[in-house]
Order: C-alpha cells, then sequence, then structure tokens
C-alpha cells in the first residue's frame, strides 16, 4: 500500500485526507517512483477547490522527486534506483506514484530533495521565458512583476547570468530585498496609486524596457504594454490578478510593434530532449552557484491542508514542498 494525500471533494483544505491507497503500477512508458518530496503548486489547490474540473476523490499534486522503483516496458533510458525529478506527475502527494518517462529530469547527487522537488515548474517556466519567449542578449532590460514570488526570483536570477538588468516590481518592503538578493538592478512597490509606466521610464531615461515578463495579467497589463520600447517584447505568462480582457491587436503597432506571446511550459518540452536540455541549465546553475532556489517552508505530507493554507494565505516566500 501506498500513503497520499486525497482531495475527497471539491472544496477548502479540510477537504484534503491523508490515508493508504493501492499502490499503483507503472505501464508501457511509465516508472513508479518511491517519493521523497513533492512541490506544492497552486494547480494543486485550483484542481483540489474545484475552479479546474476534477474526478474526486484523487491524488493530488503534480511536482516531485524521488528515486525509480520500478520501470514499465519499453523503457531503456531508465533504470530502478535512477534519482529523478518531474514538472508533470498526477498524484505526486504520495509515497510512491507512477510517472511517464518522458517527463523525468535527471537529478544529480549534490541537489537536496527539497530543492529537487521545488525547481521543475517555476525552474522550467523562468527557464522559457528567458531563453526562448524572449531571448535575453546581454545589456537588454527586462521589467519583471511579482518579482519576489517564485517564478520572478528564479527569473531574475537567470536574466542576470545572461548578461542583461532587471526592474523588478513586489508588494512589500520585505519582498523588495528578497528581489534584490536575487539580483534586480531596481525595485519598487506597486499597487494603488503607483504608475508603473512612469516609473519604468525614469528608470529607462524614458526608453522603456525590452521586454516585460508578466505573470500578473489584469492588473499590469496595460502599464506592460506602455513600459516596452518600441519592437520589444510582451511576454504574459500568467494571470494571478485576473486573466487580460479581449484587446484591439492594432495596440501593439500603435505601442511601437510590440511583439506579444502568452506562453505555457507544455510547449517548450514537448520532447525528453528539450526538457533535458532546460533542465540542465537549471541543474548547473545550481552546481555553480549562481540559481537559488529558495523553499521558503517544508511540511510533511500528512499536514498537506497546513501546506495549502500557507501557499493560498500567501504566508510563506519561495516554493513550499511537503516531505514524503
Amino acid at each position: 500500500m501506498t500513503q497520499a494525500v486525497r482531495a475527497m471533494q471539491a472544496g477548502g483544505p479540510e477537504v484534503l485526507e491523508f490515508g493508504e491507497i493501492e499502490t499503483p503500477k507503472p505501464g508501457a512508458g511509465e516508472v513508479l517512483v518511491n517519493v521523497e518530496a513533492a512541490g506544492v503548486n497552486f494547480i494543486d489547490t485550483y484542481r483540489r477547490s474545484g475552479v479546474y474540473p476534477m474526478e474526486y476523490p484523487h491524488v493530488v499534486g503534480v511536482e516531485g522527486t524521488g528515486h525509480i522503483a520500478e520501470v514499465g516496458e519499453g523503457i531503456e533510458s531508465w533504470q530502478v534506483g535512477d534519482r529523478v525529478a518531474w514538472h508533470e506527475g498526477p498524484g505526486s502527494y504520495a509515497t510512491q506514484v507512477v510517472v511517464n518517462a518522458d517527463f523525468l529530469l535527471r537529478v544529480p547527487e549534490g541537489v537536496s530533495a527539497e530543492v529537487a522537488a521545488a525547481m521543475p515548474l517555476q525552474g522550467l517556466t523562468a527557464q522559457y521565458l528567458a531563453t526562448s519567449s524572449h531571448e535575453i542578449k546581454p545589456g537588454q532590460t527586462a521589467l519583471v512583476h511579482a518579482g519576489a514570488g517564485g517564478v520572478g526570483l528564479l527569473l531574475t536570477q537567470i536574466i542576470k547570468h545572461l548578461g542583461g538588468n532587471v526592474i523588478s516590481t513586489v508588494s512589500t518592503e520585505e519582498k523588495a530585498e528578497l528581489a534584490r538578493k536575487a539580483g534586480a538592478d531596481d525595485v519598487f512597490l506597486y499597487g494603488e496609486g503607483v504608475n508603473i509606466t512612469a516609473k519604468v521610464k525614469e528608470l529607462t531615461d524614458g526608453e522603456g524596457v525590452d521586454v516585460a515578463y508578466d505573470g500578473v495579467g489584469k492588473d499590469t497589463f496595460d502599464a506592460s504594454l506602455a513600459s516596452i520600447k518600441p519592437l520589444g517584447s510582451m511576454v504574459l505568462f500568467g494571470g494571478a490578478s485576473g486573466q487580460v480582457p479581449p484587446f484591439d491587436i492594432q495596440r501593439l503597432n500603435s505601442s511601437g510593434g510590440i511583439f506579444l506571446s502568452r506562453p505555457s511550459l507544455a510547449w517548450f518540452v514537448r520532447s525528453s530532449e528539450e526538457l533535458a536540455k532546460r533542465s540542465a541549465m537549471l541543474f548547473n546553475g545550481i552546481e555553480h552557484g549562481w540559481l537559488n532556489f529558495r523553499v521558503g517552508a517544508t511540511f510533511p505530507l500528512a499536514e498537506a491542508a497546513d501546506a495549502h493554507r500557507a501557499l493560498e494565505g500567501r504566508k510563506t516566500t519561495g516554493k513550499v514542498v511537503l516531505s514524503a
């Protein structure tokens, strides 16, 4: 039997139940993993609460790390005992989970279980944003909203590693300090009464930024678009404040021929080779000390409900992890 955390029905953290389930069996192209740690993400809370339609009960979680316990048919590149992590493994809040082998990352032994569980979703997102959605060149300046969030802190570090400059927006002075420690060149608080565009133009001598990375969405989109220099890029990768309403595409022309993209991770890791290439950069950063994954809190697997409360209550900075 396997211990797991299930959402018994749609609702708040109280619907999460820790108990035993039958150990899953890997099919063709899959592996069974003994889980060391699982990452806690907002998508888990959306599926638990019913924001994203799901069947109930279901084992929560999609991200984690551990060692392969059993290999399914047709797999030649992985074997029992290999240390792995993944960004897409439904049912990861468990002591054992089945994962599609195409989604596995090979984890170096020097990386802790907490960091390996925290890395895949946010790390891979930050990596593709800075290297593919808009490829940062030395000397370019990027506007990074929510710069003290999980993706924001990693994105800032990667941009700096690539030779770029970062203007970061945050909501509190505590978060401003985190953004500065991550390498942000300029940090300011955004919110009611703050003219984001005016502040960005002031910091760039009236030019604007080469790219705006916006995971906030509705509340910041217009200001982001107005903060970009001609022929720059607007990368909208989330909607924490709500989705951006439909708008007249002609605005991209009148704003200076802006390039607009709305990416998501799935399109940038469509092959195991691409996944390995992107994760290699992240593990290299960890190994050589230029990339720091901030784990803000670790909870035992049995206390997943408390982990969800902490995440939804914005009571932590950095990644929340469950230890199996």
